[in-house]
């Protein structure tokens, strides 16, 4: 598939923009959600992690297990458990999933977040931890044989899997980050690499240096570039926009009221990630970049995770990420703040553009006697 769009799966209705009406683990909501991304075109979402939420893992099984065709990207702690535990429920899953899981794995940007599991490891140890487990996670899921493992951060004797995943050879590996650390460690273990949206400039930059960490790690193929946007569309260009002001408005109002408005509070004004340090500074530099990106979003939130929009028509929205898609981005991840609204309404009406517009540049590719961009980039 050329092109691939991930949403998000929430386990209750709340959003930056408004408070949840009920617990934090929703069941049926949650189903309801994933349907929705099911039925309108969707090719996967998340299911993401935070100290104190809902385990995504057994979540991800009960959608799997009433859900055909939606992937899943199951975000993962290395802190959280060891990897020989986490291997063996990751191929689980794949099993209930006959075969449609993607792991996430998360080194941790926020010293504070990751002390609330205990982890006191300092930023460049989370990243060698990480990309031990990650190779250790890998072997498990492909050896056959016992095998023992002393690293500097794991150690275990004779340990073999009785569980492998459906996926030959194995599920794919995700990871994201947009420090120097981050892209080596990516760069080096990761098949897909996840990127928050940027205005296009800083994105191309971006996607050169997880081509070149790859490619001083000694790989001879690089990894999938997904990145994520906060899309708000409306019928015409007004109404995206003045929805968009809602948007922050509620946000600001939000915070006014002393409720924390992102879905992993940190407890700290300002952010340690390198992520969030670039999305603030792109906002402190202008509102609006390229076709549609708009910042306030992101500054509203304090550049907390996933915050840029892009706002318009379904069709600027679309085209705006078919810039994306050309500079070599080929999974465009989208949540909206109203989730199930907005995870339709982008199901029905940017989707289908999308995919229309990257089948006939593949054809005029192939016309010419030229690969399709996807293969190019493989």
């Amino acid at each position: 598939m050329p092109v691939e769009f991930l949403g998000i799966a929430a386990t209750h209705d709340g959003s930056e923009t408004t408070a949840r009406s009920g617990g934090a683990f929703d069941k049926e909501y949650t189903l309801r959600l994933a349907r929705a991304h099911e039925d309108h075109g969707w090719d996967r979402v998340l299911f993401a992690y935070g100290s104190g939420s809902p385990d995504p893992a057994p979540a991800a099984a009960y959608i799997a297990s009433r859900l055909d065709r939606l992937q899943i990207l199951l975000a993962h702690r290395p802190n959280v458990s060891y990897p020989t535990f986490a291997a063996k429920t990751f191929a689980t899953l794949d099993q209930i999933s006959e075969g449609r899981l993607t792991v996430h794995f998360i080194t941790g940007g926020n010293d504070h977040e990751q002390g609330r599991e205990g982890d006191t490891l300092t930023k460049d140890q989370r990243y060698a931890r990480t990309r031990e487990y990650i190779q250790i996670v890998r072997k498990i899921w492909t050896t056959h044989e016992p095998f023992d493992h002393e690293g500097e951060h794991y150690r275990f004797h004779d340990f073999v899997s009785d569980v492998f995943p459906a996926q030959q050879p194995r599920p794919d590996i995700s990871f994201g980050g947009s420090s120097p650390a981050a892209y080596a460690a990516g760069g080096a273990e990761a098949d897909i690499y996840c990127l928050w949206g940027e205005p296009l400039e800083k994105t191309a930059e971006q996607i050169e240096a997880v081509k070149a960490a790859a490619k001083a790690s000694g790989r001879t193929d690089v990894p999938r570039i997904q990145v994520a946007f906060r899309p708000i569309i409306a019928p015409t260009e007004e109404l995206a926009w003045e929805k968009a002001r809602r948007t922050v408005g509620a946000i600001e109002a939000r915070k006014a009221s002393g409720e924390s408005v992102t879905r992993r509070h940190t407890g700290q004004a300002n952010p340690q990630n390198s992520g969030s340090q670039r999305l603030i500074a792109i906002a402190e530099a202008g509102e609006r970049y390229d076709r549609a990106l708009w910042t306030p979003t992101a500054t509203a939130t304090g550049g907390a995770g996933n915050s840029n929009a892009l706002v318009g028509t379904p069709e600027t929205v679309a085209q705006a990420l078919l810039d994306y898609y050309d500079l070599g981005v080929d999974i465009l991840s989208a949540r909206g703040y109203d989730l199930l609204g907005d995870a339709i309404d982008f199901g029905r009406h940017v989707i289908p553009v999308v995919r229309e517009e990257v089948a006939k540049r593949d054809a005029e590719r192939a016309a010419r006697g030229a690969r399709p961009l996807a293969a190019v980039r493989g």
